[in-house]
């Protein structure tokens, strides 16, 4: 870290969080009045996506330092981590072209930074956690080693993000604690949040009135969609606690991405990150964010975009950490939009899969609210423990659900008949044909199907290496490797049904 950033980090410890607080206030109400004025309606639903990757060695599949040059030449974003790369698609209308303009999009630009990385003898990597370390190096040592540095602690494979640092030495974020199933991991930092890589769709209501029914929705669809799409079961094997092999394997949680976040990111506040509580309008919405409570308050540099007119309010939102999360934002006041992100689902191993759950999403989002489908009456505590039921057992996991017809049930198939009808018909009437609406929902109707998820894949395959006599370590690496290479045949044309 240079002596600059220790020292733009250290003004940001020192900002007046009351200060602050005052101005997120201030414009919260700047968001009231646009919202008065309809200035965030927008009658055509409008969909994006942000992809998570990390980096590995091409050739012996461990985890590699992306070089800070090679990012801005591929056109990504840095995440927190060194090995982090992050890409952003272009919003689109949520019609048969814009679906279709949001997979090419991702395949064009990760295809240009595939050649790229590969060419610098590295691959990225689309999953939900990793498990090999860098070559030589330790899980534990890289996700732990830090340094004072002027009484800042900064941690040694962290990007050189101002926020980042700064987040690392808030007195909220100041050591933690990973909490999982035989997993042990102790840090100075949040730099452990750094295991994990996700897919998040976008989806934009129509009118911002309706956003708190559209949420509403979102977080009951959240438990079945997290359900079709675990893929982060394990940790690399140096972060266990000595353990027997078969009882960390039939112990893991299906998706520890969310303990992972959960417990990295919450520090003194249980409430921080978690899935969100119903609101009944969208100043509600507004308020909670303003009272959320303040990460790091930085200094906020103005310019000529429309939603720097709540600057504050934005940056305070990009900790409001819940797993489906309202979003007010636009550069211009013709952009301007009230959406809502998926945070839930981990990276997938293919584009095809990823986009799909973009396609369930939105479609879902439309035919619910659409069609007021009574899964709205589930109550919030339900809902709640149908996530974390998700998190832990993937499709294994006893779902309670509403159907369309006011049926109460916990049978998996009639759950998933009922969500993929509303996902299609939403789609449908996004003016899709039958066929083009069956296509981007097959990969996960065959998960539903078969019962096969990519951490189920994952447990599988360490259960035959461990029964064909591999020590722990190599059926974990042998499995990730495995990964990696499958994913190189299939993550462009391709889905996981194609593995499984």
């Amino acid at each position: 870290m240079t002596d600059d950033l220790v020292s733009q980090v250290k003004d940001v410890l020192t900002v007046d969080s009351r200060e602050f607080q005052a101005r997120v206030e201030e414009d919260a109400e700047v968001i009231k009045r646009e919202l008065a004025e309809g200035t965030f309606d927008n009658p055509q639903a409008i969909i994006g996506f942000e992809y998570e990757f990390y980096a590995v060695d091409a050739e012996t599949k461990a985890l590699a330092r992306v070089p800070r040059r090679l990012l801005s030449l591929i056109g990504f974003e840095k995440e927190l981590g060194l090995h982090n790369a992050e890409m952003s698609t272009s919003p689109q209308p949520l019609n048969e072209y814009g679906l279709a303009a949001q997979e090419a999009e991702v395949k064009a630009r990760l295809s240009a930074a595939e050649e790229r990385t590969f060419s610098e003898g590295m691959r990225l990597v689309s999953d939900g956690l990793w498990t090999i370390p860098p070559e030589g190096e330790t899980a534990t040592g890289y996700l732990t080693d830090s340094v004072d540095d002027g009484g800042v602690r900064v941690a040694s494979n962290m990007s050189d993000s101002v926020r980042y640092h700064a987040m690392a030495n808030a007195t909220d974020t100041a050591g933690m604690e990973l909490d999982a199933p035989h997993v042990s991991l102790s840090a100075e930092t949040v730099m452990p949040e750094s295991l994990i890589t996700s897919i998040q769709p976008h989806y934009q209501v129509p009118h911002a009135r309706d956003l708190p029914a559209y949420f509403r929705y979102a977080i009951r669809i959240a438990a079945p969609l997290l359900a079709l799409g675990v893929n982060s079961p394990f940790f690399p094997p140096d972060l266990y606690d000595d353990a027997p092999p078969d009882d960390i394997v039939d112990e893991a949680w299906m998706e520890n991405r969310i303990g992972v976040f959960e417990s990295v990111l919450n520090g003194g506040d249980p409430g921080k990150v978690r899935l969100p509580e119903d609101v009944e309008s969208v100043e509600e919405v507004i308020d909670d964010i303003a009272a959320d409570r303040t990460m790091v308050p930085m200094p906020v540099a103005g310019s000529a975009r429309f939603d720097d007119e709540f600057a504050h309010f934005r940056l305070k939102h990009g900790t409001y950490w819940r797993w489906v999360r309202p979003v007010f934002g636009g550069a211009t006041r013709s952009d301007a939009n009230a959406r809502i992100e998926f945070r839930p689902i981990a990276a997938q191993p293919t584009v095809r899969d990823s986009i799909a759950f973009q396609a369930a999403f939105a479609g879902l989002l439309e035919s619910t609210f659409r069609r007021e489908h009574p899964v709205r009456h589930l109550d919030w505590i339900v809902a709640r423990d149908n996530f974390y039921a998700a998190m832990r057992d993937g499709l294994d996991a006893e779902l309670y659900w509403i159907t369309n017809d006011g049926k109460e049930t916990t049978d998996a198939e009639e759950l998933f008949a009922d969500l993929f009808a509303h996902a299609k018909d939403g789609l449908q009437a996004r003016g899709l044909s039958d066929e083009e609406a069956a296509k981007y929902l097959w990969p996960l109707r065959q998960r539903a199907r078969h019962g096969v998820t990519p951490a189920g894949w994952k447990k599988r395959e360490v259960r035959e290496r461990l029964a064909d006599g591999a020590t722990f370590e190599d059926a974990i690496t042998g499995m990730q490797r495995t990964y990696i290479d499958r994913q190189k045949e299939t993550l462009l044309e391709g889905s996981f049904a194609d593995w499984a």
